[in-house]
């Protein structure tokens, strides 16, 4: 028989309570913050803290510097090798798209045997402006506002021409049915082709701006860190002098000249491109945009002229007081004159106001010449109309052609002076991101081994 042990019933041994994760985690951090407060109390505690807060400043403020001015050195980058040569594309486009019907109207008027030169011009534009929607669709993403310009440019251009060749094989033949066909021609570039090539001016002219303005812009962040940065400095060697009485530590005076050079680099080079950038602007692409909408201005007036002859009163204005084609070429002679004096004023040396003087001194000529042939033809007088119109002596197309070479001439001119002053702008901040990230991690470096030598004074 088993009895139980003397002493009741026995007792389960309890295992040791074991602490909890969270218990070992605030033990752990509160030993951290105890050995911190205890390197802060020391000075040598205190030189490693001076040490890690420059070098993470000056290293902060390479790697600001560098983002920055890599941000705005691809901004002038894009000015120079992709917006405002967009832009230049899309006036040509319509430069060469206007020219085009400007050629088309001549060709028709000269009758069954269009001249070879007006011939081979219009032949040219149309190729120029193919070739120069094939460039702009290559770089310009096809979902975006331009690419669908583009698009469209593509689909009507064939369609254009197609009416052209209607107009010519008509007119070849004596039959009245060409005149319909060029009007239609007319039509559908001044209605439908010329505003999509302006519509894509406009866009990319849009995206120069938004460009260069990114390019022009502050690095605000990169400026404020370099001065937070050397008042540190400043105030870690005075803090240094103080206490030791010796005037230079080598490392932190190293680590001062490095971040000093970073900052005066930045700001001067900012201040380089900012100004090259607006003077771009001001003196280049302002001119340019004013030149070449007196230009196409000229042209849409040379083909509403042409066109007056070829209707012969068949289209009129809304109301039916006036010829159409007329009208036309009132309101954008009106454009010419009004541009001409806009480039005259914007032309900073000779070489851009003395082609503009002489397009507003052939101007003034072609409209003496077309009121006189306008008086002619309502006389009863067409063919004597006609060679005022597109004689080689005498006519209203001599002005237009002195007109356009003249504005030629002084578009080149402003291109050159924009792209001088833009790839200046852009080589300012060239070497600019590599160098301040160079520097700052030399001057980070050289801020350490400043303090470790004096922490070696204390071992």
């Amino acid at each position: 028989m088993t009895h139980p042990p003397i002493g009741g019933t026995p007792q389960r041994r309890t295992a040791a309570p074991v602490p909890g994760v969270p218990a070992q985690r605030r033990r752990t951090a509160s030993a951290l913050a105890g050995r911190l407060r205890d390197t802060a109390t020391t000075e040598p505690g205190r030189l490693r803290l001076v040490g890690a807060v420059l070098a993470l400043l000056v290293a902060v403020f390479g790697a600001a510097t560098a983002l920055e001015v890599a941000g705005r050195a691809a901004a002038a980058d894009d000015v120079v090798s992709r917006s405002q040569p967009l832009s230049a594309d899309a006036a040509a486009i319509y430069r060469s798209l206007a020219d085009a019907d400007t050629m088309a109207a001549s060709g028709f008027l000269a009758g069954t045997q269009e001249p070879a030169s007006v011939l081979t011009q219009y032949e040219k534009d149309i190729e120029n402006a193919s070739r120069l929607l094939v460039r702009a669709a290559a770089n310009t993403e096809a979902t975006t506002f331009s690419g669908r310009e583009i698009r469209t440019m593509n689909e009507l251009l064939p369609v254009y021409t197609g009416l052209v060749e209607r107009a010519r094989a008509n007119n070849r033949l004596g039959l009245p049915l060409g005149g319909a066909y060029l009007r239609y021609a007319n039509q559908k570039m001044s209605g439908e082709l010329l505003p999509a090539a302006e519509r894509l001016y406009t866009a990319e002219t849009g995206r120069l701006d938004a460009d260069q303005h990114d390019a022009r812009q502050w690095p605000l962040v990169a400026l404020a860190a370099g001065i937070v940065a050397l008042a540190v400095l400043a105030w870690a060697q005075r803090r240094d002098y103080r206490r030791t009485h010796r005037v230079f530590n080598r490392g932190m005076l190293a680590a001062t000249a490095a971040t000093a050079a970073v900052l005066v680099w930045l700001a001067v080079g900012q201040t380089l491109a900012r100004t090259e950038l607006r003077s771009a602007m001001e003196n280049g692409q302002a001119s340019l945009d004013v030149l070449n909408d007196a230009r196409i201005a000229s042209l849409k007036a040379r083909a509403n002229e042409n066109l007056t002859l070829v209707a012969r009163g068949a289209v009129l204005t809304e109301d039916g007081s006036a010829d159409q084609y007329q009208s036309d070429y009132t309101a954008d002679m009106a454009v010419l004159d009004k541009g001409l004096a806009e480039a005259g004023r914007l032309a900073d040396d000779d070489l851009g106001s003395a082609p503009v003087k002489t397009a507003v001194k052939s101007a003034t000529e072609w409209q003496k010449r077309h009121t006189e042939a306008r008086k002619t033809d309502d006389s009863g007088d067409y063919e004597g109309a006609l060679g005022l119109v597109i004689g080689e002596k005498g006519s209203t197309g001599e002005c237009f052609s002195k007109v356009d070479a003249a504005l030629e001439t002084a578009l080149a001119h402003e291109q050159e002076e924009f792209d001088a002053a833009a790839g200046k702008g852009r080589g300012a901040l060239d070497g600019l991101p590599v160098g301040a990230g160079v520097l700052a991690l030399l001057g980070s470096v050289a801020a350490i081994l400043g303090i470790g030598r004096r922490l070696g004074e204390y071992r």
